[in-house]
């Protein structure tokens, strides 16, 4: 397999690095594509919130390789990677940290918590009460840390990549809008295809690939710097305002996206360009990413959800309706 060729961090090419950004995406799918099955989209767009300096919620009932993802990922963009279990009785400062007795030096001294990493995973985040969830916000919002008055800045790229099941009630906690705000996309992970699903049992009896190294910290950072330098027209801005504020409109929706949610609109529609080999922004990219940006920041009418209205049908309604603005 011939792996991602070396991205000049001193390059200001947007196209040549957009370029590599594809071959890189490209090779990234093959990889793990060896021992993830269906899972294509889902690769692509925590590769592409990677790259949009934003966070994922990936969503699914168990055993659909949600964790498994993360893990893996990790290992082929070359990431310090740190899992936490959350659970009911997971404290804030067994996230973040805290300060210890240091009995030689007779003062505190900082014990890092597993947040100090490149890819932190979350798992089942909606196990842990609200206080332990918001000991994330800072970090997924600012990119530091603050115990007991210090404020510690995180490892770049810093990237949170959570897990929750949609499925179980009992035993979990809602998470709140402003969290749920601070994901730039939540993914769907479902059930893989009949065929897929063959093949996946095949795997079992094979021995695993090798999971080699792709990339490192250095290429992502390089792409995330190219990422504003990505051109998106003011007609593409307009198209994207309009889109937010259709769903604000919607007779159905209780609350529309806000104003941060066209911001990571853009960013993610940026992103998804550059990986696509381009340096220019279109109308498909902004349609692609409109969904898993905005369903989770929308919340419906109750009398909505009582008839089977989701979210992701109003975001397809909105994108029939807006009508596509031409330059």
């Amino acid at each position: 397999m011939t792996h991602d060729p070396q991205i000049n961090p001193a390059s200001n090419d947007v196209t040549g690095i957009a370029a590599q950004a594809n071959q890189l995406l490209a090779n990234t799918q093959a990889m793990l594509g060896q021992s993830l099955i269906d899972m294509a989209t889902p690769i692509e767009l925590v590769m592409i919130a990677a790259v949009a300096q934003g966070h994922v919620l990936l969503e699914g009932v168990p055993g659909t390789a949600k964790t498994t993802l993360c893990r893996t990922l990790a290992s082929a963009v070359g990431l310090d990677f740190r899992r936490i279990q959350f659970t009911p009785d997971l404290l804030p400062s067994d996230v973040t940290g805290t300060k210890i007795l240091d009995q030689e030096k007779t003062k505190f001294v900082l014990q890092p918590g597993p947040i100090f990493c490149q890819l932190l995973l979350g798992d089942e985040l909606n196990r842990a009460p609200a206080r332990t969830q918001a000991a994330l916000l800072e970090a997924m919002q600012e990119n530091q840390v603050t115990i007991e008055g210090d404020t510690l800045p995180l490892p770049q790229p810093f990237i949170v990549l959570a897990t929750q099941n949609p499925v179980e009630q009992e035993g979990v906690y809602r998470l709140p809008e402003a969290q749920l705000d601070r994901f730039l996309f939540r993914v769907n992970v479902g059930y893989p295809e009949r065929d897929s699903e063959i093949d996946l049992l095949d795997l079992q009896e094979r021995t695993p690939a090798k999971m080699e190294q792709i990339c490192d910290a250095k290429t992502l950072l390089v792409l995330q710097k190219a990422v504003p330098q990505v051109h998106a027209t003011q007609e593409i801005k307009e198209y994207m305002v309009d889109l937010i504020r259709a769903t604000r409109e919607h007779r159905e929706v209780l609350l529309g996206a806000s104003p941060r949610a066209g911001i990571n609109l853009l960013k993610a529609a940026r992103s998804r360009a550059l990986f696509a080999g381009r340096n220019f922004v279109s109308h498909e990219d902004v349609q692609a990413m409109a969904g898993p940006v905005l369903e989770h920041r929308i919340i419906m009418r109750p009398e909505a959800e009582l008839s089977g209205h989701a979210a992701s049908d109003l975001v397809l309604d909105v994108l029939r309706s807006v009508p596509i603005r031409e330059a």
